[in-house]
């Protein structure tokens, strides 16, 4: 109400035609169907009592009730953006209260299923991923797009204790399908965490010397959803697979938490890449127990198609 008080106080200081527009503004204010709606309904809104309120009125009459007058949210002509005026009538005085429009509450919604996808250098295109958009008249990537769906249809009160792992040539759109599940599950107000694993390499490494790896391994271990982008494209080490990778995934194999993935490798080749450390170590036993854990958290999904980064 204040800014409107003042911006009218200066208008009819600084306004020498102030009693023409002033007239116009009261005849828009008594023509308005709502203003009109008012009078009728309360007998105690009379002609003085209006004209005493005259104001208040106008603030009720000018602003948009139904976002009818704003050409989006962002663009809302009302004093509280993204709240809409109601007017009661309490005797013979005009009251009003402020509640959210339907694209503040919309807006609102949007941030909340935003903040439920923490992600670590996942692009922004992925992170905005649609079921709506998926290729679904592609047949190479018909098993991905079908066990998606029915994985998604599945979920119910509790979350399936086992992901997906899609597996397939680079640019066929796996990273597209993670970011469709994390959109889709933050509808059900599922919250999961998307990492490209490369860069999570860079991340725990970093984070040894600012002593905040321990706090990240357990926010890892403990998200309702986890999503690694990308296993088996990080450089390898024995540190990283076993004190980091297979800890996280004991930790949710252990909990029943799912974990998905996507790879340009199948599990046999996965496992391969993972025997042989950055220093040329050979350690297969170790990175069975990776792919071994894998196994048990997710369902494998093979996946072909045109390449469409090209």
């Amino acid at each position: 109400m204040e800014p409107i008080q003042k911006s009218l106080q200066r208008w009819m200081k600084d306004n020498k035609n102030f009693q023409q527009r002033f007239a116009q503004m009261k005849r828009e204010v008594l023509q308005d169907e709502n203003i009109q709606s008012l009078i009728s309904d309360h007998p105690s809104l009379t002609r003085e009592a209006v004209e005493k309120q005259l104001m208040k009125f106008y603030e009720y009459q000018s602003q948009s009730k139904k976002c009818e007058k704003c050409p989006s949210r962002d663009g809302c002509i009302n004093i509280l953006k993204g709240y809409a005026p109601e007017a009661f009538v309490e005797g013979s005085e005009l009251k009003m209260a402020y509640h959210k429009c339907p694209r503040q509450i919309q807006h609102e919604e949007s941030r909340k299923q935003e903040s439920m996808i923490n992600s670590l250098h996942i692009p922004r295109e992925i992170l905005e991923a649609t079921i709506d958009r998926l290729d679904f008249q592609d047949p190479d990537r018909g098993e991905a797009v079908e066990k998606t769906v029915r994985y998604l249809e599945g979920i119910t009160d509790e979350l399936p204790s086992k992901g997906l792992y899609y597996h397939g040539p680079f640019g066929v759109g796996k990273t597209y399908f993670l970011g469709v599940l994390a959109n889709e599950l933050s509808k059900k107000n599922i919250s999961s965490m998307l990492i490209y694993m490369p860069e999570f390499v860079r991340e725990m490494k970093a984070s040894i010397k600012d002593d905040s790896m321990n706090s990240k391994i357990e926010a890892f271990k403990k998200t309702p959803v986890l999503m690694l982008d990308d296993i088996g494209a990080e450089s390898q080490s024995a540190w990283f697979r076993d004190e980091v990778l297979g800890s996280i995934l004991q930790y949710r194999m252990m909990e029943r938490l799912p974990v998905f993935f996507t790879s340009n490798y199948n599990l046999g080749e996965l496992e391969k890449v993972l025997m042989t450390s950055n220093r040329g170590d050979v350690e297969q036993v170790k990175a069975q127990r990776i792919t071994e854990r894998i196994r048990q958290l997710s369902t494998v999904i093979s996946m072909g198609g045109r390449n469409r980064r090209g």
